[in-house]
């Protein structure tokens, strides 16, 4: 078994070394000297398949990038993109229109034009798609994308503004759907693979930025009516339709009245979920279990009120919502911001937040957060097309999710919250082995094929 470990108290992180290999259960001595926690692992049960890891690019993320020198700007793409040195991102989510991470409000289209003669990727062109391109170059291959709006254009709304919530006029409604497939054609035009859209950015929220709502009839209704079909006829139906884009407290709901629609379900390929409400992992587990053929994508997280640099709390909310998103049936996970500066902008009203990697833009430095380190012992490991297997703990404070590559190797990751090390056994096929795990620390196992016991008895 090889085993990579990154804990608190130890200076290195991703520390890589080689465990004791699994042994029948019968051959394993007892140790009696300390309690003794448990890992049952069991790839006979198969559950989601693995679509991918990655973060957003924002306008703020690719201004930071580019206001760093040449040789940190290829370190950086190199974090993230590499497949083999960096976190292996291989998805990516961007927006259509300006966010509350963006410079100010702008649209693609900022006159009032129905027939979208006006629309323009001049502000993608400046900053966000050549980041998007540089780091398909790392990856080795293209990076899909979801793009989701926070806003039409302020013509577009009842309160004639981009910010504050307001509503998409009915008579815009066709035009809106239009809008999504200009954009789509026109990012792939250039280079960039937007593979999924959401319906709205966190649509049951009025906030000081650029935000609209939407209730659940209403966006049902805007994708059975227009969106849905529109991009069918626009040759777009390769395009997967995200709903709801916001927080699991309501995805059931949402997903009730989005998929018991006969005609509206046909359209959509998933629920988005963010974090912001709470763990709410129930609702998942809901969806999973009564919509089985929807997918569920996180696609939205990041820890609010500043930078926090350096925060060990704010890499084991990473940890403790990833294992959980996972075990409750997500198939994408996809952090917010890339990257932010020192301070957690810039941001066009001042909503600060974090970023696994922050650039200091005074001494032209990146800031590797802890959160960096953790979101790696998932992304580094766990590929495309991995299927979950079932995975159970004796204990509240040890999480715990696990994966089967299709190379045949077992992933499982593990983390302690608590402020004690622990010591667990790892039962797998009728073998097991003992595995020692630090305070504040996370793990991920992976056992080779040829370790792989299909005997369960």
């Amino acid at each position: 078994m090889k085993i990579v470990e990154t804990a608190l108290h130890s200076e290195q992180k991703w520390r890589e070394y080689d465990g004791e290999p699994l042994v029948p259960t019968s051959q394993l001595a007892e140790k009696r000297h300390q309690p003794i926690q448990q890992v049952y692992l069991d790839s006979r049960f198969h559950f989601q398949t693995w679509e991918g890891f990655g973060g957003a690019f924002t306008e703020s993320a690719a201004h930071v990038f580019h206001a760093m020198p040449s040789e940190v700007q290829e370190e950086l793409l190199s974090a993230y993109f590499d497949p083999v040195q960096g976190l292996a991102y291989n998805r990516g989510r961007t927006h259509i229109n300006s966010c509350d991470f963006s410079l100010h409000n702008w649209a693609c289209c900022e006159v009032e034009d129905p027939d979208l003669n006006a629309f323009s990727l001049e502000r993608e062109l400046q900053e966000i798609i050549p980041l998007i391109l540089r780091a398909q170059q790392v990856a080795k291959q293209p990076l899909p994308l979801l793009a989701s709006p926070w806003s039409p254009p302020e013509w577009m709304k009842t309160n004639q503004q981009m910010n504050h919530g307001g509503e998409l006029k009915a008579e815009y409604r066709q035009t809106w759907a239009n809008y999504y497939c200009k954009f789509i054609k026109a990012m792939r035009e250039h280079g960039v693979t937007i593979d999924a859209i959401s319906v709205q950015n966190e649509p049951a929220a009025t906030q000081i930025w650029d935000s609209c709502l939407y209730s659940a009839e209403q966006e049902r209704d805007f994708v059975r009516d227009y969106l849905g079909p529109t991009l069918g006829k626009q040759a777009l139906s390769d395009v997967r339709l995200i709903f709801w884009d916001h927080n699991r407290a309501e995805a059931f709901h949402r997903a009730q009245v989005m998929l018991d629609d006969p005609i509206a379900s046909q359209f959509v390929y998933g629920v988005g979920i963010h974090w912001y409400e709470g763990d709410n992992y129930d609702n998942l587990s809901l969806i999973n279990q009564l919509y089985p053929d929807t997918a569920i994508w996180f696609t939205e997280g990041c820890q609010e009120g500043g930078p926090h640099i350096g925060s060990w709390e704010v890499a084991e909310r990473y940890g403790h919502s990833i294992i959980n998103d996972l075990n409750h049936g997500t198939s994408s996970w996809c952090d917010w911001n890339l990257f932010l500066d020192q301070f957690g902008g810039p941001n066009h009203v001042g909503n600060l937040c974090s970023a696994p990697i922050l650039c200091d833009l005074d001494n032209q430095l990146p800031i590797y957060n802890p959160s960096y380190y953790y979101i790696g012992h998932f992304s580094k490991f766990i590929g495309l097309g991995a299927k979950r297997v079932a995975v159970a703990t004796s204990s509240d404070e040890l999480e715990a999710t696990a994966f089967e590559n299709l190379d045949g190797r077992l992933i499982l990751v593990v983390m302690n919250r608590s402020s004690d090390a622990m010591t667990y056994r790892l039962q797998h096929g009728g073998q097991a082995q003992y595995i020692d795990l630090p305070a504040r620390a996370i793990q991920t196992v992976v056992v080779q094929k040829n370790n792989k016991d299909n005997d369960h008895a």
